[in-house]
């Protein structure tokens, strides 16, 4: 029987070797590591070459829609400057030759090429990830040492970077303290004392679970692609459900007490009342788990969306898809749709930034994991799963490519 490695002895930094950009099979990763422990790995990607560049990022972070932040630390005075995006392209060019960083959000909803990146990242559910956020920091540039609330994988796509994480908690020690200053602008850390000092090139990533302290400066001008997750705090979590239940909520259910003793004191609000109160609660309470994991699947799909899809008005019916599919032509899905599925007693709900369709097992596993449908994949789908994403098309979710919109037949 093999025996499950202590804590203790996992390594904090891995050379990649073989194709795995873990260092390690994913089930290994997940078993030890994920949620639990940071990781370094060299060479995790080797050769690779960032496919946007610094100029890149810079218009990206001027168009409408851009979710961008540029960040500069005054080190005399011990300042930070944060500005939010869209920019215009003439704030770039009077910036200082350090100690600034430019992050823009959702890089993968803008460049295809960004977007292949996650396809190293199918060991966790699609659902999970939430985008890849692209900075780039003149040399000396930071954020600052702070914290993050989820997981996150932070590729070094060019130059280097120099990390300090704080990994006393998986080490067994005292858990660091997680208090921010006040005195500025952002959520800095109050104390940051590193057990780690790190410098990583092109091809090296960085594993940090939920609450890792961690810094990181620029060596010299470099960009580094964060792939992050959606984790959604409870109270998100509690208040769309609540929104979820109360639509139809039965007003006849109420508080009750026809069970009513003599009260003691008539001020008083006592045990008996509180149980009165928590069945009030109970009765409001959804146990049907249909309902609760198709509201589930409706707001991961959504959660931290930054874009909305809305149809172009060059969607096609259903004759004119069909005959495009059959010269060639694709459905491409919107890079801002959300997909995602689950099973129910009835088949299978496929979610679409907070859609519900009802569809067999196999369409909904289909469509939820193609990005893009060609005539082969439209083939493959039942009646019904052509109509969902006939559906999805004429709502924007799918474009047709491989076709010229103004144009009376297929190119």
């Amino acid at each position: 029987m093999k025996k499950t490695p202590r804590a203790a002895a996992l390594p904090f930094e891995i050379q990649a070797t073989g194709g795995q950009p873990l260092g390690m099979p994913p089930q290994r990763f997940l078993r030890h590591y994920w949620h639990k422990r940071p990781l370094l790995i060299r060479n995790a990607f080797p050769g690779f070459q960032t496919p946007v560049m610094p100029e890149d990022l810079a218009g990206l972070a001027c168009e409408e829609g851009a979710l961008a932040r540029l960040v500069a630390h005054d080190r005399a005075e011990g300042s930070w400057d944060v500005r939010t995006g869209p920019f215009q392209e003439e704030d770039f060019p009077g910036l200082p030759d350090r100690d600034w960083t430019l992050l823009v959000q959702d890089v993968d909803k803008w460049d295809p090429d960004v977007a292949a990146v996650l396809d190293h990242f199918r060991f966790l559910p699609r659902w999970r990830i939430d985008d890849v956020m692209v900075s780039f920091a003149a040399t000396g540039g930071s954020v600052g040492a702070h914290v993050d609330h989820y997981d996150v994988f932070l590729l070094q796509a060019l130059g280097h970077r120099r990390w300090q994480i704080d990994a006393s908690a998986a080490m067994g020690r005292k858990a660091p303290d997680l208090s921010f200053r006040e005195d500025v602008a952002i959520k800095l850390l109050r104390r940051f004392r590193p057990t780690h000092d790190w410098v990583l090139g092109p091809g090296d990533m960085l594993y940090l679970p939920p609450l890792v302290p961690h810094h990181g400066v620029a060596e010299e001008p470099c960009l580094t692609f964060s792939v992050g997750t959606r984790a959604p705090s409870s109270a998100e979590l509690i208040g769309d459900w609540l929104d979820e239940v109360l639509i139809d909520a039965d007003e006849s259910v109420r508080y009750h007490d026809e069970d009513l003793a003599l009260p003691a004191d008539p001020g008083e609000i006592d045990a008996a009342a509180m149980g009165r109160v928590v069945e009030a609660l109970n009765a409001i309470r959804m146990d049907d788990p249909d309902r609760l994991g198709d509201w589930f699947g409706r707001f991961i799909t959504t959660y931290r969306a930054a874009g909305e899809v809305m149809p172009s008005g060059a969607e096609l019916p259903r004759e004119g898809v069909e005959e495009l599919l059959a010269h060639g032509a694709a459905l491409q899905r919107h890079p801002w749709s959300r997909m995602a599925w689950r099973r129910n007693r009835r088949g299978a709900s496929l979610f679409c930034s907070g859609r519900t369709l009802g569809l067999a097992v196999a369409d909904a596993r289909r469509i939820a994991a193609a990005s893009r449908i060609d005539a082969a994949a439209w083939s493959a789908l039942s009646p019904k799963g052509r109509d969902a994403v006939l559906a999805l098309h004429q709502s924007g979710h799918y474009a047709l490519q491989g076709h010229d919109p103004d144009a009376d037949a297929p190119v």
